[in-house]
């Protein structure tokens, strides 16, 4: 059996693991034990979602996901890959969390669907009525120790709450009350996020959150502090167009204000992430996501989520103080007129 690990050698190894690194591997010996011990079992429901949640999961490869689902995580209920289906399945699952009331966890993937009383996104019958994914998500949820909201549209509504949101579909957070809830956003989130937030939850309880409730260990960072790019944007380099050199900020990145290690731990094995694919960062992990411009520049760059400060009021008002990753580069940017409203005006003067 391997040595326990202690809660701050854990929080340092996720917040400091990088591409190199398996998570998943690392912990797996730690959270088999754990489940060997008794750990509390862990249930997966799915609403309004693409199930793409599901897919980052799967793409575990250090161990191979059917070692994690059998030996790693006492995973007693996931749609997609258990062998049950229909009335068996939703049977066992009311089972497990009569039998482990306040002693499981419930991973929800999707929104809730609330609109025409929950009709929206039914999952299943009872007595002849149709079960509602929004009741199913109140009856499990309430009985749970706490629940983990995995991807954006569970934790924030994403795509399916965005207006105009016929459905009403909303974040868990706004459904389930008196129920600690833990938000693991990204769309999708990388798999290192849901398995090593399981692993702290099993091992340690409920990780250190962010006003957002999102774990600290994996969305205390802001992409553009390490982007492979950040080299251009200090030396005032802008890309006109995808495929170009240069900070991508005037084609829509989101980096300055979007919160995760993405930069770091990357996706796919350790292959690749979104800017270094030539892609914008499109804010994903943030509660705004995607009620933005995606490909454009943001009249209003924030400097941290619910704010409404522009990145012309940042050059103007705070000069050269580092301001959530933007910083003074970015002011001087925008004073020397390499970015904002003076290039664009200087560029409107070329073309004529």
């Amino acid at each position: 059996m391997p040595t326990k690990l202690s809660r701050r050698d854990f929080v340092r190894l996720c917040a400091g693991s990088a591409a190199a690194i398996s998570m998943t591997g690392f912990l797996g010996p730690y959270m088999s034990e754990a489940v060997a011990a008794g750990a509390p079992p862990v249930i997966w429901i799915q609403g309004a979602s693409c199930t793409g949640c599901s897919i980052s999961l799967l793409n575990t490869v250090h161990p191979d996901i059917k070692k994690v689902l059998t030996e790693v995580i006492s995973l007693r209920y996931h749609p997609n890959i258990m062998a049950a289906a229909g009335d068996l399945a939703l049977q066992e699952m009311y089972k497990v969390a009569e039998e482990n009331a306040g002693n499981f966890f419930l991973v929800v993937e999707g929104a809730v669907p609330t609109g025409a009383n929950g009709a929206y996104c039914t999952v299943g019958e009872e007595n002849g009525h149709h079960i509602t994914f929004e009741k199913l998500v109140t009856d499990i949820g309430k009985k749970s120790t706490a629940i983990l909201s995995f991807g954006t549209c569970s934790a924030f509504g994403g795509i399916p709450a965005t207006p105009p949101n016929p459905t009403e579909c909303k974040p868990v957070s706004k459904v389930v009350k008196d129920v600690p809830v833990i938000n693991v956003p990204g769309c999708p989130p990388h798999p290192d996020w849901m398995v090593g937030t399981i692993a702290h939850v099993l091992l340690y309880g409920i990780p250190e959150l962010d006003n957002f409730g999102r774990p600290t260990m994996f969305f205390d960072k802001i992409i553009h502090d390490n982007c492979q790019r950040r080299q251009y944007f200090d030396n005032g380099i802008f890309a006109k167009n995808f495929g170009e050199m240069g900070c991508m900020l005037e084609l829509g990145c989101k980096g300055p204000i979007a919160h995760c290690d993405a930069t770091t731990r990357l996706f796919n094995g350790g292959v690749n992430w979104c800017v270094k694919c030539g892609s914008v960062c499109i804010g994903c992990t943030e509660p705004q996501f995607p009620g933005w411009p995606m490909y454009e520049r943001m009249a209003e760059m924030p400097v941290g989520p619910a704010t409404s400060v522009t990145v012309d009021q940042v050059g103007g008002v705070l000069g050269a103080a580092a301001v959530l990753g933007i910083g003074g580069h970015l002011a001087g940017n925008i004073a020397t007129g390499r970015i904002g409203p003076k290039r664009n005006e200087e560029e409107k003067e070329g073309d004529n």
